[in-house]
């Protein structure tokens, strides 16, 4: 971070649903049960609201909203058979928890011009209705079938194919979310492949990086059973992303010695097989070789309030932040940085474009970053959610009112720009393109 002050190879398991598991089966993979089978214990009545204004609202208001909706629910929603059971209105059943990447399978039951759909991080939503030319909804889609993102307009919105099951007999679903990435598998048929989920709320803004699952109400007794998750943890996370679409990217550090880097190594170790900065050493390490455009993949622990940057198209001489670009790489979230201006944020192009914050991963977790430039166009994806997405020929003025040449460069090593704090980076591989 420049002029701050203080300056895979994992395979999914199960690529079918299995139906429903049995609780050995259940415990082996990691799911846990979100429905007890008695009553609504783990879950309560909300209407649907936008994420962001909900967080937003007094706590008074909000208390309200809640005992309503409790209210409404226990009139609508009821627990028969195992089942979760809904009339076809009242509140969504909202789950207690939050989920951030996370694995969900259930089953569920519904009637004819029934409408409904799962919410994810309380967005809307794994569609479900009823596909049938009779359900009357061919116009909007419904041909197609259920279990695609029907809410997205500039990301694939259709399932890859139809698959719903005659009225009266289960359909399963399962899903899984890494960052904003979805996929959906429906009655063991893939329907959505890794599709960017978008912000139905705010379509500036990416999908939010944690919610509660909701089930949706819409018109229709619809029934719910066997619903199940799990948390997915960041190992198994950044393994499933560094293998999306990965032929053509190339190691660039072997992960024992600085073969293939230069500049001030002195301020830099290797410790288990990462790359550190070195405490209260700065300075830049960057590649021999020099890209042009390009994407690099690389994973990065911070330590707590932890500082470094990425330098790309970097000459070899002077502050990366301005002789090329610098990206932040940095806890942005530690207190010390509560007056962070927007570019300044993790994941920015410092001085020039912000990004979106709130998607790094806890302290001390290892980070899946992605960037990527092409001609003048860069994107940044951080733990799968796109926090950057500029045209740097689009900005007339740098942000920090500062000159930064750099952004004009065609080419030039990629590497990393020390600010005394002990970041570490591992698994670095680069595409030409």
């Amino acid at each position: 971070m420049a002029a701050l002050p203080a300056r895979v190879a994992f395979a999914t398991a199960l690529a079918v649903f299995p139906g429903a598991l049995t609780a050995q089966q259940s415990q082996a993979a990691g799911l846990q049960p979100l429905c007890n089978g008695k009553d609504l214990a783990g879950w309560h009545g909300q209407r649907e609201f936008d994420p962001a204004k909900w967080a937003a609202l007094p706590v008074a208001e909000r208390t309200r909203f809640l005992a309503d909706d409790a209210a409404a629910a226990a009139q609508h929603w009821q627990v028969v058979d195992g089942a979760l059971v809904n009339d076809g209105q009242g509140p969504y059943l909202t789950t207690d928890r939050e989920f951030g990447d996370a694995e969900y399978r259930l089953e569920y039951r519904t009637v004819a011009k029934a409408d409904s759909g799962i919410y994810l991080r309380a967005t809307p939503q794994v569609q479900i209705w009823d596909c049938t030319e009779a359900g009357g909804k061919w116009g909007s889609g419904a041909d197609k079938g259920s279990g695609g993102l029907w809410n997205n307009e500039q990301h694939l919105r259709w399932p890859l194919v139809r698959a719903d099951r005659p009225f009266g007999e289960w359909n399963t679903l399962r899903i899984e979310q890494l960052g904003e990435r979805t996929w959906v598998w429906f009655n063991d048929q893939l329907t959505v492949d890794g599709v960017v989920m978008e912000n139905y709320w705010d379509r500036k803004r990416p999908h939010f990086p944690r919610g509660p699952l909701q089930l949706q109400t819409h018109g229709g007794e619809i029934r719910f059973r066997n619903l199940q998750a799990r948390d997915i943890p960041p190992a198994e996370a950044n393994a499933r992303l560094a293998a999306l679409d990965a032929k053509g990217f190339a190691p660039v550090f072997d992960g024992k010695t600085f073969s293939g880097w230069q500049g001030d190594t002195d301020s830099y170790e290797i410790v288990d097989g990462a790359i550190r900065c070195r405490p209260g050493k700065g300075g830049n390490v960057f590649t021999a070789a020099t890209y042009a455009d390009f994407a690099a993949r690389l994973q990065f622990r911070l330590p707590k309030g932890g500082n470094n940057g990425l330098a790309v198209r970097y000459g070899g001489q002077g502050d990366a932040a301005y002789a090329a670009m610098e990206i932040q790489v940095l806890d942005d979230s530690d207190p010390q940085y509560a007056n962070l201006k927007p570019w300044q944020f993790h994941g920015s192009i410092y001085g020039l474009v912000p990004a979106q914050r709130g998607y790094l991963r806890p302290q001390g977790e290892w980070n899946f970053e992605e960037v990527v430039l092409q001609g003048t166009h860069v994107t940044v994806t951080l733990n799968g959610t796109t926090i950057v997405d500029a045209d740097l020929a689009a900005i007339a003025e740098p942000m920090d009112g500062h000159p930064h040449p750099g952004k004009d460069r065609k080419d030039g090593h990629f590497g990393f720009c020390g600010h005394n704090d002990p970041v570490e980076f591992r698994d670095l591989r680069i595409k030409p393109r």
